[in-house]
């Protein structure tokens, strides 16, 4: 099937990053969600030079509802990792770009264990104090629950708990509003979309693959991943064609950690 050339202004591709970082060696669990600090940098330099701005999720709302229309992405990093700090915001910051940072609350400072178990490497996490240096910077903190569970194993009540909990943690901890929900895992169903709405988020981000379009629901939102092997011409690709949006149909349960 070709891939479709559309109007960019009315898709709007939300990229999703992970480690800003040197990658492992070869055969590291999750080694493919590592990008390297000189490979982002090139990226968000391709961005401005494609005449995209990158947007954080509260920036991108005005765009996403279709009350404003114009050539913007989504910058979205989860999981709150120190390189993201010290990688990714000189980046963002050299091209006039905002991005959205999904932190583990009862995990900041610590690192990401919730991996552990199928192998990953431990990786250290942003403390409160370097979260705040990244809202200092610009940027934007969002909620990615309190221990990075997976939701549809847990009752409703802990959900609530993991959601609701983690939006007044990290708000105490940046002293900034937190508005904006990733799913740990792409992990969720329907009573989950509704605990987010009630907690008071203004939009939450999946897994599933695709562009977002004006019509998509705000608490279910698809993104565009960009991984190790993402080169700066599938980049373009991926933003500017229908390569992403044919795996809309996939399950929300995409693993993608």
């Amino acid at each position: 099937m070709p891939f479709v050339l559309r109007n960019p202004a009315f898709f709007i591709p939300v990229l999703t990053y992970h480690q800003i970082a040197t990658a492992p060696p070869k055969g590291a669990v999750f080694r493919s969600l590592y990008v390297t600090p000189t490979a982002f940098a090139r990226q968000m330099g391709l961005l401005k030079r494609l005449g995209y701005r990158g947007l954080s999720m509260s920036a991108l709302m005005p765009y996403l509802r279709g009350e404003q229309c114009a050539r913007v992405c989504g910058i979205t990093l989860d999981d709150g990792y120190a390189n993201h700090l010290s990688c990714a915001l000189p980046a963002l910051q050299s091209n006039g770009f905002t991005a959205t940072c999904y932190a583990v609350s009862q995990r900041l400072g610590q690192t990401n264990d919730w991996d552990s178990a199928v192998g990953v490497a431990p990786a250290p996490l942003m403390d409160a104090n370097q979260l705040r240096q990244w809202v200092a910077g610009g940027q934007e903190v969002g909620a990615h629950t309190r221990h990075h569970p997976h939701l549809s194993q847990l009752s409703d009540a802990d959900s609530t708990r993991e959601i609701s909990a983690c939006k007044s943690e990290l708000e105490e901890a940046v002293q900034a509003p937190v508005r904006h929900f990733c799913y740990p895992y792409g992990d969720y169903g329907p009573q989950h979309v509704g605990i987010v709405k009630r907690a008071g988020f203004d939009s939450a981000t999946t897994t599933v693959r695709s562009r977002c379009q004006i019509a998509d629901d705000l608490w279910q939102l698809p993104r565009v991943p960009v991984v190790r092997s993402t080169t700066l011409a599938l980049l373009w690709i991926k933003l500017a064609t229908s390569y992403e949006d044919r795996h809309r149909c996939l399950s929300h349960r995409f693993q993608l950690a």
